[in-house]
């Protein structure tokens, strides 16, 4: 049996590498074992060091600091290294929650694995298993999938690989994409139930809980500030047997789905457009204006 182990091969003068989690928006959240790291190491690795200093200063903690983001890990990751291996312990830090998880990190740990040097992870909070936890989603298997490609195009092929994901999808995203995220999401997965996690922990920290298309009205009504999680429910098996006809649906031309509508259903053509409008994520009056462009062409 191999044991899998740096500490083993490690030498006895090397130093030690903390990863440590650090608060994604209550101070409070800090654990009592990571604040005792902060004090104890030499050197703390940071995304940013402006937020990371507010973070010590908070804690009357003093420490050396130097930066340790995506566009310097390349060649700041051996410069670590190198004083972990004369005996410095240096604890690792991102702006907020857990490095490597959606942050720079994953260099710095594979490099110290790779170099025989014990790695320490000092777990703490975590947006998404918070949002999860307060979801009222049934959470017994999840799919995290971070940050999605910021390109619409990009993004909607990650989804439509992420449509038969059977568990939930918990996804971040940027405050000024979240929009076309919920919309993409709609038009990619279908209208399935999800719930939106907006500042997590902090002061004006909200839950959002509905269908897309109704988080998609709510947002396009009012855009909220912040950082977001998005978690998206899995199919289920109704979803499964009607995805052909969903995607027909949603795919065929606008007036010919509100003159199906009108047959199926025998509703006026005002009813069925609402209803048409609703089923792609559009509101009455952007569904309208489909309509007068495909009757001038």
């Amino acid at each position: 049996m191999r044991v899998d182990s740096a500490k083993t091969n490690a030498n006895e003068t090397a130093g030690c590498l903390y990863v440590v989690a650090t608060p994604i928006g209550n101070l409070e959240d800090i654990s009592l074992r990571a604040l005792r790291i902060l004090k104890e190491v030499d050197l703390v690795a940071c995304e940013d060091t402006r937020q990371t200093l507010t973070l010590l200063t908070h804690f009357e903690i003093k420490k050396r600091l130097v930066s340790y983001h995506e566009h310097n890990e390349m060649t700041r990751a051996p410069e670590i290294v190198i004083e972990l291996e004369q005996g410095a312990k240096v604890a690792l830090v991102s702006d907020a929650g857990t490095p490597a998880i959606s942050d720079p990190g994953h260099r710095l740990v594979s490099l110290c694995v790779r170099h025989g040097i014990r790695v320490v992870p000092i777990p703490g909070a975590s947006a998404f298993v918070a949002a999860l936890a307060a979801s009222g989603m049934p959470i017994d298997e999840f799919a995290f999938v971070g940050f999605l490609p910021s390109r619409s195009a990009e993004r909607k092929k990650a989804l439509t690989k992420l449509a038969a994901e059977p568990r939930i999808i918990a996804i971040y995203e940027a405050p000024h994409r979240v929009l076309e995220m919920l919309e993409d999401s709609l038009e990619i997965l279908g209208n399935r139930p999800a719930v939106v996690a907006r500042e997590v922990t902090k002061l004006h920290e909200e839950f959002l809980r509905g269908h897309l298309v109704d988080l998609v009205e709510t947002m396009r009504k009012k855009m909220p500030r912040g950082e977001f999680t998005l978690l998206i429910s899995p199919r289920d098996e109704a979803q499964v047997q009607t995805t052909d006809a969903t995607v027909s649906e949603n795919t065929m031309p606008l007036a010919r789905r509100v003159e199906d509508i009108i047959l199926e259903r025998g509703v006026d053509r005002k009813t069925a457009l609402k209803q048409a409008a609703r089923e792609r994520g559009l509101t009455r009056r952007e569904a309208y204006k489909q309509l007068l462009i495909t009757r001038d062409e």
